[in-house]
């Protein structure tokens, strides 16, 4: 955790700022539309919630990670068009992010705010009446599925670690590089064999972390896999370079490992994002 009162956690509370206000601007946006979702719109609102959500780790802000997020998986079905968006949906996410800025306004209380109704309110509206919405990107148990991982890695060390660990799990293969990474994901969506999750370093030559992350984001969407259906994006990275994790969460990378890595810590992540 880095002091609330860091200059890098002040940055971070003061794009929220921002986030929050595009969040409201895109909801107020879509509410008042009369032609359907835009979809660049229901884009800006779901990254600046994933924005959020995002660093709130790197502070302890529990509160607002977790209300961002399930913020976020409403945002995510609409992106989808898993669920439509009726009035009473618009209005609690809109609750939820006047809740947010208020948190965001006193960082140092917000884990003690009860979010309790809020959370219960995002979480009834996961379905639509025609019947529940999943993430049909899930593998079913039993299924004979196996993991497929890429490790974007510079470091020798780095990389056999993390592919020793993940080769008992399923498929993994190595980049050295962030030019490499994209590369093997192009080469794998084209095949329609997509890689279920990837450990991205930040710093790399040739090209970092966060531009590979972004290409692989555009290389799915141009298939029309949104980032929420597609690979499970882990930035891996070092204390110094955590202002360049932050900035990667705007690219849409799903979470972080410091080093050097704890491998308990990535099977968990593996088990939260449910390919482990």
């Amino acid at each position: 955790m880095i002091d609330l009162n860091d200059e890098l956690a002040g940055e971070y509370l003061a794009e929220c700022r921002e986030h929050l206000a595009a969040m409201e601007a895109g909801l107020l946006a879509i509410e008042r539309s009369e032609a359907g979702v835009d979809e660049e719109v229901v884009n800006r609102v779901f990254r600046a919630a994933h924005s959020v959500k995002g660093g709130a780790g790197f502070f302890d802000l529990a509160k607002v990670r977790e209300l961002a997020h399930e913020a976020e998986d409403v945002l995510a079905l609409l992106r989808a068009h898993k669920v439509a968006p009726t009035q009473h949906r618009i209005n609690v996410l809109l609750r939820a992010t006047d809740k947010l800025r208020e948190l965001i306004h006193h960082p140092a209380t917000s884990n003690q705010a009860d979010i309790s109704d809020l959370l219960a309110a995002l979480a009834g509206l996961h379905t639509d009446p025609e019947g529940p919405c999943g993430n049909p990107g899930l593998p079913a148990p039993g299924s004979g599925w196996r993991l497929r991982a890429l490790v974007a890695e510079d470091d020798l060390a780095s990389r056999l670690v993390l592919q020793t660990f993940l080769s008992r799990y399923g498929d993994c293969h190595v980049a050295v590089n962030g030019r490499e990474a994209v590369d093997a994901v192009r080469a794998s969506l084209d095949r329609g064999q997509e890689y279920d999750l990837i450990c991205m370093d930040i710093m790399m030559p040739e090209m970092d972390g966060r531009e590979a992350v972004r290409q692989v984001r555009g290389l799915e969407a141009d298939r029309g896999i949104t980032s929420t259906y597609g690979a499970k994006i882990v930035m891996t990275t070092a204390v110094d370079d955590v202002k360049e994790v932050i900035r990667c969460f705007r690219e849409l990378c799903d979470s972080y490992l410091i080093k050097p890595i704890d491998l308990n810590d990535l099977l968990r992540k593996m088990k939260e994002y449910r390919v482990a």
